[in-house]
């Protein structure tokens, strides 16, 4: 699957109007209707954390076994920001597609299958530190979905749907994107390293408990011996602190305290490395300019 899209697309499936959990929807989707799967047969399935983590447990892989064998990376921005979506075939099929079974990982699809023919729409309200969940509705021609008999709620079809989890373990991901957002040149493009450990803490949290778990990482920060115990044996709850992590990282919102001198110990290390870096450069020329006369002696 091509991921080279336009910002905007020139036909956008999903219609401008904001909708809440009140408002009604006529649509109904099951096997047998004359459509089914043909939303899977077009997948671009943008992945948040939450679902990378039920996809992998669910197919017994590691996150970089799963990003390596079922996504496709893209930039969700101008900056960089790292994303990742669901790999398909050259035609457009989602992989995790069994023929006309319908999804082989059904129970643990992701949130944007969850909600179709619903799209999420996260918004961020100045002064607040929360977001707030709106909605529009997706009308493509291939679904028939919308022509069924049967009226229902944004909100009890998001229940029906199993939304609600998805949606907790994710949202403080979403308030993380918005507010990079929404901070724009004031915040500046974020080192590479920095996006690179962005990556890592939203989807791949295998490495990223190995990182947390480090003892570079334990001389650095100074947290309880219980935590590293549950970082070893709960992902949610190594998501959680994965979020936290990001925004120290990002926004340099200091909440994980560093052991004592361990700045210092840093700025010593990294001085350390510039000057061997240093070394290293003034002998490769010393070596080049002795090359350059060598046929003359």
């Amino acid at each position: 699957m091509s991921d080279e899209r336009p910002a905007i697309p020139f036909q956008s499936p999903v219609l401008p109007e904001v909708l809440s959990e009140k408002t009604e929807i006529s649509f109904r989707c099951y096997p047998g209707i004359s459509c089914f799967n043909a939303c899977c047969k077009r997948a671009d399935v943008t992945l948040a954390p939450y679902d990378i983590l039920r996809l992998k447990r669910r197919l017994g892989l590691t996150s970089a076994e799963f990003l390596a064998r079922h996504t496709v990376p893209f930039q969700m921005d101008a900056d960089g920001t790292p994303g990742v979506k669901l790999k398909t075939s050259e035609e457009g099929a989602c992989l995790l597609l069994d023929g006309d079974k319908g999804c082989s990982v059904y129970p643990d699809r992701p949130t944007v299958c969850r909600y179709y023919p619903v799209a999420l729409l996260n918004r961020r309200i100045a002064g607040e530190a929360d977001t707030h969940q709106e909605y529009s509705l997706v009308r493509e021609d291939h679904c028939k979905g919308h022509l069924e008999d049967r009226l229902i709620s944004i909100g009890d079809y998001r229940q029906e749907q199993g939304c609600d989890l998805h949606d907790e373990h994710n949202r403080e991901w979403y308030q993380l994107i918005l507010k990079k957002r929404s901070a724009g040149p004031t915040v500046g493009r974020p080192p590479q390293t920095s996006l690179n450990v962005f990556f890592m803490a939203s989807y791949d949290l295998d490495t990223f408990r190995r990182f947390v778990l480090s003892d570079k990482f334990k001389d650095t920060y100074d947290l309880p011996a219980d935590f590293y115990a549950e970082v070893q044996a709960d992902d949610l709850v190594l998501l959680k602190f994965g979020y936290r992590f990001l925004r120290q990282v990002l926004f340099a919102e200091f909440s994980i305290p560093e052991q004592p001198g361990a700045w210092d110990k840093r700025v010593a290390q990294r001085q350390e490395v510039w000057d061997l870096r240093r070394q290293a450069e003034l002998a490769r020329r010393q070596q080049a300019e002795d090359e350059k006369y060598q046929g003359e002696l």
